[in-house]
């Protein structure tokens, strides 16, 4: 697992025109045995690894475009608040893996779940969230595309990052704390579909059936269709490799993985 070095992240941005180029931003670490943050999130203009690991020796102009995108800013404030929560690492999926290494990208996939469950908390950024309040009621004007809520609620991967983790905590677009996923369980089940068991407690020992964790996913969408499946892998502890490309065929592999794991008929309602 590739972690961002919080401090050297930010002592990096800083001394922008002093840093030293070969100074090291990303290290490879042990997920089970680090103290470390993650964020949940929704894309947007986003900063891959080899732009964040190679930022120091561009061109200036191309340097300061990136840093100018709204993805590397979110790296910045979720380097902060790490920071001021007093953790050395943290986890961003945009620039943590080197998503040109097929390998890696399916090492990543297939380990997410256990990432997000592994860190000790997870920032959620609610970029269209400008209240210094969680939206606990559904607005059809302001979030009008995404079904009178967050847009984060609506996406397939943002799922398993609100369940894994036993920590999350909401941020609004300018990174002020709106809440946790305790104190809104009520809300949040209502948003969702999850029982408030579940989100206080994960997914071990819970007698769901297949179909109940499907539904939760039911009205999420991910911009690849295969995503739509890949982003489940973790829910239902199965693992497969990565075929971008091969389109709603994901969505069969992964119930052919789930039907060797469970013996849950429900399934067959997908």
């Amino acid at each position: 697992m590739k972690l961002l070095d919080v401090k050297a992240v930010l002592d990096r941005e800083i001394g922008i025109q002093q840093s030293d180029p070969e100074r090291e931003v990303l290290k490879e670490l042990d997920a089970g045995a680090t103290q470390y943050a993650i964020l949940s999130h929704r894309w947007g203009t986003e900063v891959s690894y080899k732009e964040m690991t190679g930022l120091m020796r561009m061109e200036e102009r191309k340097r300061d475009e990136v840093r100018q995108r709204t993805g590397y800013q979110k790296i910045i404030e979720s380097c902060k608040q790490a920071l001021k929560d007093d953790y050395k690492w943290l986890w961003i999926d945009t620039c943590c893996i080197d998503k040109r290494s097929s390998s890696e990208l399916s090492e990543a996939i297939n380990s997410m779940y256990r990432w997000y469950q592994n860190a000790q908390v997870c920032y959620a950024y609610l970029s269209d969230v400008d209240e210094r309040t969680f939206p606990t009621e559904q607005d059809n004007r302001k979030f009008d595309k995404s079904n009178g809520r967050p847009e984060w609620f609506t996406r397939g991967w943002a799922l398993q990052e609100l369940i894994a983790p036993k920590q999350v905590e909401f941020f609004n677009k300018d990174w002020v704390f709106i809440g946790n996923k305790q104190r809104f369980a009520p809300t949040l089940q209502t948003i969702t579909g999850i029982p408030r068991e579940v989100l206080a407690g994960g997914l071990a020992g819970k007698r769901l059936s297949v179909a109940q964790i499907m539904s939760w996913a039911a009205n999420r969408k991910t911009t690849r269709v295969e995503d739509r499946a890949y982003s489940l892998m973790g829910l239902f502890g199965v693992n497969m490799p990565m075929l971008y490309g091969e389109g709603k065929k994901a969505f069969q592999r992964l119930q052919l993985e789930i039907i060797r794991e469970y013996s849950d008929q429900s399934i067959f309602a997908w």
